[in-house]
């Protein structure tokens, strides 16, 4: 996990319409890993998956438009479905 560098501004906003499917994961994936706000969770999500382009190939060229690329897609649905919950630690 990131930790912001204790002068580091943030001053930019991103503004992101997502549709329900794509809310629901990101908000269930900020849950089953703890972090304290959805803005962290997208935030510490958008830097995996900048480390994880960096190391692939498997960017979505074929996509014709912004509204082409999807949070969702059958990959993630097909990762979550054959994940094994998570248990509480005791």
């Amino acid at each position: 996990m990131s930790v912001p560098k204790k002068n580091e501004i943030r001053s930019e906003k991103l503004y992101l319409l997502l549709g329900e499917e794509e809310l629901k994961a990101i908000d269930d994936w900020r849950f089953a890993h703890r972090f304290p706000s959805r803005a962290a969770a997208v935030r510490e999500l958008l830097r995996r998956g900048i480390l994880a382009a960096l190391n692939t190939d498997s960017v979505n060229k074929k996509a014709a438009s912004s509204g082409d690329f999807r949070v969702v897609d059958d990959a993630v649905k097909e990762a979550f479905l054959n994940k094994p919950p998570r248990t509480k630690a005791r």
